[in-house]
């Protein structure tokens, strides 16, 4: 059984915790890390959990609203991070104490009871890297920051049952919102992040291999509103799946996924 929740999404900072329960065997693993570590530890709290229950932390890149504490976290309880190379070398190369793993395109880490599958999505990062994890029975994509899906992303994402997607940005809102021109040509562009109409395609093209739930994620402040993500989702999907819109401060409640 796997269930997840986002502790936050946007550029507040990222982060979701993805467990996996088989009988009395409960495994963590947060994705990204893209907060102050008191507000970390605050929102695990608001979540029934404590630091010292993570047993992995994958970063997807190095931007700072998903690296956030990740390093006083790994040192603190003594937990094993995931990153691609070309993310610790964009991050300066710092000190894991030996806690660092490098984590590499279709190569699969076992995780306790979780499965994870990292793949390289087109990002303007070093490396970066978004995932599923599968106990087996449910796989969860995590998709939160990418330009445009290639077909390498879609076949990855096939046979998941839900998928913790970007609904970054409405492109009408971002060509009228405040952002100086090149921010709104990076954002807009291959490299930057997906426009609502994007990532209900992505959506559309998962969605005959099993997809059953979408929690829309990293929704620009300025750029979006929740009800054009999930206008957007709904038109492309259908009300056969269930939709929900993580707040950029507080994330989601649990979900099962």
């Amino acid at each position: 059984m796997i269930r997840f929740k986002s502790l936050g999404s946007g550029s507040t900072g990222n982060a979701t915790v993805v467990q996996a329960r088989c009988g009395s065997s409960v495994t963590h693993l947060l994705v990204d890390c893209g907060l102050g570590i008191r507000q970390l530890d605050k929102r695990l709290g608001q979540a029934g959990m404590l630091a010292e229950q993570i047993d992995a932390i994958f970063i997807t890149h190095e931007h700072a609203d998903h690296i956030g504490c990740a390093q006083s976290l790994a040192l603190r309880e003594r937990i094993p991070v995931y990153m691609s190379e070309g993310t610790w070398l964009g991050l300066g190369q710092p000190d894991f104490d030996g806690l660092l793993r490098i984590a590499r395109d279709s190569v699969d880490i076992e995780i306790g009871g979780l499965h994870v599958r990292p793949f390289t999505v087109p990002h303007d990062a070093r490396e970066p890297l978004q995932l599923t994890c599968t106990d087996g029975a449910v796989r969860i994509g995590v998709l939160t920051d990418l330009g445009h899906a290639t077909p390498h992303v879609i076949g990855h994402l096939s046979g998941c049952t839900t998928l913790l997607l970007e609904c970054n940005h409405d492109p009408e809102m971002l060509q009228a919102g405040p952002y100086p021109y090149f921010l709104k040509r990076r954002v807009g562009g291959q490299w930057g992040h997906l426009a609502n109409d994007a990532a209900a395609a992505i959506a559309q093209a998962v969605l005959p291999h099993g997809l059953r739930r979408v929690v829309a994620a990293h929704l620009s402040e300025q750029n979006n509103r929740p009800d054009l993500a999930r206008t957007a989702l709904v038109s492309a999907l259908g009300e056969s799946v269930e939709i929900h819109v993580a707040d950029g401060p507080s994330g989601s409640g649990w979900l099962d996924a």
